[in-house]
């Protein structure tokens, strides 16, 4: 087997364990080991395959990877999960809202959320109304 060919399974498997952990940050080591490979297929000697591995990877690892973080963390910020996701939606009143005998439920994609009125007034079934806020498993809604 040659020296190229042991760096290149190196770096397959640094970007199996890059995608198993999701930190890029071995993905880095897996680009200093395709320059490794680079470096040995054409005759480097073993030395400079190892610097050239190491200074490529701390490279990659202090310039590219700082990007690429501030690009995915910009894309996980558009995301809304769990509660956000539902603020701002429509639903429809599926049980009348009366804030006097503590009823009301709202029909949201399917689910039913116990609900109550943003200004206390009474909201009638089949209405459609808006989520305003979400407080444990109560929606808020206006309408």
């Amino acid at each position: 087997m040659q020296v190229y060919q042991i760096w290149l399974i190196a770096a397959i498997v640094l970007v199996i364990l890059e995608i198993a952990t999701s930190g890029f940050g071995v993905i880095c080591f897996a680009i200093g080991a395709v320059f490794g490979a680079v470096a040995a297929a054409l005759g480097v000697g073993a030395t400079w395959q190892i610097i050239l591995f190491a200074v490529v990877s701390f490279l990659t690892f202090i310039f590219l990877r700082p990007i690429v973080m501030k690009f995915l963390d910009k894309k996980s910020k558009d995301v809304k999960t769990n509660a956000e996701a539902i603020i701002g939606r429509k639903g429809i009143v599926s049980e009348r809202i009366d804030a006097e005998r503590h009823t009301g439920r709202v029909a949201i994609d399917g689910d039913d959320w116990k609900a109550v009125s943003e200004d206390g007034s009474v909201i009638e079934k089949g209405t459609a109304v808006e989520i305003v806020k979400m407080d444990s498993i109560i929606v808020t809604v206006r309408s």
